[in-house]
């Protein structure tokens, strides 16, 4: 089984086009497994609004105490997954969401519970679910909600949940889906980036705001073996005759994993 992740950002969602979901059916021809990944953090600060509840973030995370979980998980599983998985359906596709909580599916620790409140880094994850999924057909649509060991549910970065489950699922590709072609520097698509190039860039400030954790996560899923790892657009074709267009994340200088 061909396994690639797919990490939608809640902001691309409703930017996702025809063009998308037709290099999607073009992997599934060529004998790729999706499993996709999903965010939704303006929906979220939408809600966190109408509540009066202030958003905070640390280092790029979201300050999750136990109000502000119980909104995550409500827009995550209760409207973003279901706009995800209506949109597949529309497109022709089936697919299964599941709350990253569910089955244990993503089980998590706290990175700082003092600090975040209820975000998590994901420790395990259910391959046997998810590959369960795969095999019956569907496309597994996942929200980055983990469990912990004492029940709470955590907040996971969507981005960095996709780098776990792409190390998990030996992912042959994993793709983080943008409202852009790739990484622009200088208004320039650059094909290719190793580590040492993308550090300088993030030092220097030419990739920043919601890019940064997207490369670290895609450095991330490259290091540890998950395959070719891509930055790509999910407003342009993506994928087509067995090639990919987008910004390819080098794991070692001049080598794809």
């Amino acid at each position: 089984m061909k396994t690639v992740v797919i990490k939608c950002g809640g902001s691309v969602l409703e930017e996702l086009s025809e063009q998308f979901f037709t290099s999607l059916q073009e992997l599934m021809d060529d004998g790729y497994s999706p499993v996709i990944v999903h965010g939704g953090g303006p929906a979220i600060n939408k809600m966190l609004d109408l509540y009066g509840i202030p958003a905070q973030f640390v280092d790029g995370l979201r300050v999750t105490c136990e109000k502000t979980m119980e909104v995550v998980e409500m827009v995550l599983s209760g409207k973003t997954n279901r706009q995800l998985c209506s949109l597949m359906k529309n497109n022709g596709f089936l697919s299964l969401g599941i709350n990253g909580s569910d089955g244990l599916c993503l089980q998590a620790e706290y990175i700082d519970k003092q600090k975040l409140g209820y975000v998590g880094e994901i420790r395990d994850v259910n391959t046997r679910l998810i590959g369960m999924v795969i095999e019956n057909g569907y496309i597994p649509v996942i929200t980055p909600i983990g469990i912990a060991e004492d029940g709470s549910r955590l907040n996971i970065n969507g981005d960095y949940a996709a780098a776990s489950i792409a190390k998990a699922m030996k992912a042959g590709h994993c793709a983080f889906v943008t409202n852009v072609d790739g990484i622009l520097i200088g208004g320039k698509l650059i094909s290719e980036l190793n580590e040492s190039e993308a550090e300088n860039h993030i030092s220097d400030g030419s990739i920043h705001g919601g890019m940064v954790p997207k490369v670290q996560s895609a450095l991330s899923a490259a290091a540890a073996g998950a395959g070719k790892v891509m930055i790509i657009s999910g407003k342009k074709p993506f994928y087509k005759n067995n090639s990919w267009h987008g910004t390819a994340i080098v794991a070692a200088e001049g080598e794809l994993r």
